[in-house]
């Protein structure tokens, strides 16, 4: 990994000649994606980000941190005990130089320092998982990192309004596997990513993973195509 992810952070962070990520996904064109995004202040984010700030409580992991804006709004304005974790080591360090206390470079299926009262995973927090295939390995490790009354708060996108219809309202999606598991690649200042797989989920095929690994589930609030959703154990 080049962790280019990581570069713009860093880059932007130092005012180092910072310049807009691109991202592409198998079934969509390159992108652009402002650095500045990544350090939304709250009243920046969206309804799904805020509503999920907003019922986070107890000892808090926040999972793919990035820049670290999430945990600082939990850490700094309601004084909640927070571990930011990223696979990306730069981010890491932007986060640290950003004022978190405790910041981890580790992928999350590795990470074993403790359960907690929320699990936050967001900015379509199901990609992570990769593909259907690997679905049972994430939740199960996010089931051992909850504490009993611990609760998951998970966003993500169902992305079938992507797929173009016929004049009789069908939708044309791949026969092979399932339509939300994309290839993602990141570039940035003229370097690129291998390909990773990325994960969107409609909330019935999370729903039906979530309740076979023992989990209650509910939709707390849907926002067009994308919902956000809290897991807890039965």
């Amino acid at each position: 990994m080049k962790d280019l992810m990581g570069k713009a952070i860093w880059d932007y962070y130092h005012n180092d000649n910072p310049e807009d990520l691109q991202t592409e996904t198998s079934i969509s064109e390159l992108d652009e994606l402002p650095v500045e995004y990544l350090f939304r202040d709250f009243e920046e984010m969206n309804d799904l980000e805020q509503k999920a700030l907003e019922l986070a409580h107890g000892k808090i992991l926040d999972i793919g941190a990035g820049a670290g804006s999430h945990t600082l709004y939990l850490q700094n304005e309601r004084n909640l005990d927070v571990v930011a974790l990223d696979i990306s080591p730069k981010s890491v360090e932007v986060c640290k130089l950003r004022g978190i206390k405790n910041a981890v470079c580790k992928n999350m299926l590795d990470f074993t320092e403790g359960t907690f009262g929320t699990v936050l995973l967001l900015m379509n927090g199901t990609g992570i998982f990769g593909s259907l295939a690997e679905i049972d390995t994430y939740l199960q490790k996010l089931r051992s990192l909850l504490n009993d009354n611990g609760q998951i708060l998970i966003d993500s996108t169902d992305i079938l309004y992507m797929f173009d219809r016929d004049e009789d309202g069908g939708i044309y999606i791949p026969a092979e596997g399932y339509y939300g598991e994309l290839d993602y690649v990141v570039h940035y200042k003229e370097e690129s990513e291998e390909p990773i797989k990325w994960l969107y989920l409609d909330f019935q095929t999370l729903k039906n993973a979530a309740e076979n690994n023992g989990f209650a589930i509910e939709k707390v609030m849907q926002d067009e195509d994308a919902y956000l959703a809290r897991l807890t154990k039965k």
